[in-house]
């Protein structure tokens, strides 16, 4: 299974360039569980090997992260929190994590926005608290840009560096297979208790 999203990730990357980063960034940021450490070294491979440039893939993503991030915030603006507790199951987040992260985005305010950009897990879901406070609309833009940025970077610089080692580095081969080995086994172990976790946790409030 994460072989064929990796698969179908580079595959998407590959044949649309910039306007494929933005696209499933755009995804990421509203909500839908794509991982962006998967998209944006990709993106940096691709500048490794001449197709793209890390100005470029670094901006895609971050203008992606935006339009996600308005989707997002839309959705918590109108539809409230009635909304997120209806279909936040689908997008994985629980009654207990959204309070989490309103109690969060209550605690800092809009700096939340930003730094919540920079944070795994927390960057995708940040924008539905922000819409639901009816956070201003063009200060959360500029927020989310802000803080998209240096993480779009980040994930794309290390992909650089790692397509430019790859060809100059053959036991880098091996030491990658054994490292995507490893986190593909620990991801089936992480969703196997996060299944078991929500079933115990749904069987509990019966």
């Amino acid at each position: 299974m994460i072989a064929t999203l990796t698969h179908t990730l580079v595959a998407f990357i590959t044949t649309l360039g910039y306007a494929g980063i933005a696209a499933l960034m755009a995804l990421e940021s509203a909500c839908v569980p794509i991982p962006s450490e998967l998209i944006m070294p990709f993106g940096g491979y691709l500048v490794s090997i001449h197709h793209l440039t890390l100005l470029g893939v670094t901006l895609a993503g971050a203008l992606g992260c935006n339009l996600g991030s308005t989707a997002a915030y839309l959705a918590g603006a109108t539809g409230g929190r009635r909304f997120i507790l209806r279909y936040g199951r689908y997008l994985l987040i629980s009654p207990a994590e959204l309070t989490r992260i309103e109690t969060t985005f209550a605690r800092f305010g809009a700096i939340t926005v930003l730094l919540g950009r920079l944070l795994p897990i927390i960057r995708t879901y940040i924008s539905l608290p922000a819409g639901i406070a009816r956070m201003n609309f063009w200060k959360f833009q500029l927020y989310s840009l802000i803080g998209s940025i240096p993480w779009c970077f980040a994930l794309a610089y290390a992909g650089l560096r790692a397509g430019t080692a790859w060809n100059s580095a053959p036991l880098l081969h091996s030491t990658l297979h054994i490292i995507t080995l490893l986190t593909a086994i620990l991801l089936l172990f992480a969703a196997a208790w996060y299944g078991l976790y929500r079933w115990r946790e749904r069987n509990s409030t019966k």
